[in-house]
């Protein structure tokens, strides 16, 4: 299991890598993480909702109602232009993390 701490700033940035291929609504994408990750990594429900919340509040994705013609109508998330730069920024900077925490992370002597 990942700890939910490690991964906190990057919620973001897995959900708007889901959203650039379709749209999709909570169960959904929060099933679709935990399949991805063989199951290292299973969401919270507020986690998910919190992130996306987060993301319709700064502009990175929209909501829309589905068109479901049994039960109540799904929201489905859609990312928007503003998201999916931000979706880059986000990917620039795990490449800088990453190679940061692999220096720490290799138990070489790097000084």
């Amino acid at each position: 299991m990942i700890s939910s701490d490690v991964i906190r700033g990057y919620n973001d940035t897995i959900l708007l890598a889901l959203l650039l291929h379709r749209d999709g609504y909570g169960y959904e994408l929060s099933r679709e993480i935990q399949t991805r990750t063989g199951g290292a990594y299973p969401i919270k429900e507020t986690t998910l909702y919190s992130a996306i919340n987060r993301l319709q509040k700064n502009g990175y994705i929209s909501a829309y109602q589905g068109t479901e013609t049994f039960g109540k109508p799904r929201t489905y998330y859609t990312i928007t232009d503003q998201g999916r730069a931000y979706y880059k920024e986000k990917c620039d900077e795990w490449a800088v993390t990453k190679k940061v925490i692999d220096l720490f992370a290799s138990g070489e002597e790097t000084l």
